[in-house]
């Protein structure tokens, strides 16, 4: 029987170069880390949920509304490299799944299909994706594509519209949903090891799992979480909490 825990690691940094100081960013009297914290914990196949950050003042933010968190360098790159310094200091995480911290509309029972994936399958890494019905959306590169195999193993990400209709009424198009869950030694791999020439070419980290050879298994869904990068997000996001709430 399989005894290694399975955490929910979230990454949060106060840099953000548009939205500085986006997880302290109260909306509804809860700034939005609290948001995807109280998410994550609904999720009924994690064991645990870890605020990984460089702020002192998320850091302590998080131990008043009652999270588990942790204090990482300041000088990683990416949220990968950030929730893998946490993991690697507790040899009991076997599973870790990587949720953004600005996604406080997450469905927790996606968090949970992200964890079947990589802990009941043979992947490395899994992760969602949703069609998409929207032509503007699919020509978009800030709105990564993923096209897969017929087992639902990634064959690519790309920013590009993938596939190229040369024959058009025959591809669905799915657009990537930035959740990752990770064998603990396959988020070590990854982490440990250089950027790739595809992951430096179409600046997509995932695609140095899949030029290193390892699988990347996905699983469709049919909403996309409100991802907060922008004015513009934090405000429908606002609106759509008040509106919950009228």
């Amino acid at each position: 029987m399989d005894d290694k825990q399975t955490a929910v690691i979230i990454p949060a940094r106060y840099g953000s170069s548009r939205l500085k100081g986006k997880p302290l960013i109260e909306v509804g009297g809860k700034p939005i880390i609290q948001w995807v914290f109280e998410k994550a914990v609904q999720a009924n196949l994690a064991d645990r949920v870890i605020i990984a950050t460089d702020n002192q003042q998320i850091y302590e933010t998080s131990l008043m509304f009652g999270a588990e968190a942790e204090m990482t360098l300041e000088s990683h790159n990416s949220g990968s490299d950030r929730i893998s310094e946490v993991a690697e200091r507790h040899p009991e995480i076997g599973y870790i799944v990587n949720l953004q911290g600005d996604e406080p509309m997450i469905d927790p029972e996606n968090i949970d299909k992200v964890i079947k994936l990589v802990k009941f399958d043979d992947a490395d890494v899994s992760t969602l994706v949703t069609e998409i019905k929207n032509k503007k959306e699919v020509d978009n590169p800030n709105l990564v594509k993923c096209v897969f195999d017929n087992n639902h193993n990634a064959l690519y990400f790309s920013r590009s519209k993938i596939p190229y209709e040369r024959n058009e009424g025959h591809a669905k198009f799915y657009g990537h949903i930035g959740i990752y869950g990770y064998k603990r030694e396959a988020l070590f791999k990854m982490t440990h090891s250089g950027q790739t020439p595809l992951e430096l070419t179409e600046s997509l980290e995932q695609l140095r799992v899949l030029q290193m050879g390892m699988k990347i298994k996905v699983d469709i869904v049919d909403n996309k979480p409100i991802g907060i990068d922008t004015i513009e997000d934090l405000n429908n996001f606002k609106n759509q909490i008040m509106s919950n709430i009228g």
